[in-house]
């Protein structure tokens, strides 16, 4: 597990989003942002449940999502977030994380 990036909530449009078809939602490329901030601002119409859209996140990739997860109390997905970059978000002690598998050459980082 390496840490990735952490997700700050937003209602404000930022340069070069990308759209989430799964979540509805708008990020930011945290390779772009000198701290590995990923900007996310959520469609109205979201599927994410209200009392996750505000709350902020700490990624983590790791090799086996499956694994990772193992034992987790999942609150969202898993997902493709694009094509080979499959997503879930867990609750743990309080926190939110999300632990991404990249399957194959995405160009996402």
């Amino acid at each position: 597990m390496q840490y990735h990036h952490t997700g700050v909530v937003t209602d404000q449009k930022q340069p070069n989003e990308m759209y989430v078809e799964a979540t509805k939602v708008w990020i930011t490329d945290p390779d772009a942002h000198p701290c590995r901030i990923e900007y996310l601002r959520y469609e109205p119409d979201t599927p994410v449940e209200p009392s996750l859209q505000n709350r902020c996140h700490t990624a983590y990739t790791v090799d086996d999502l499956n694994q990772a997860i193992s034992g987790k109390q999942v609150v969202i997905g898993p997902f493709d977030a694009f094509p080979g970059v499959r997503v879930v978000f867990t609750e743990e002690n309080g926190a939110l994380i999300e632990y991404i598998e990249f399957t194959e050459k995405s160009g996402i980082s």
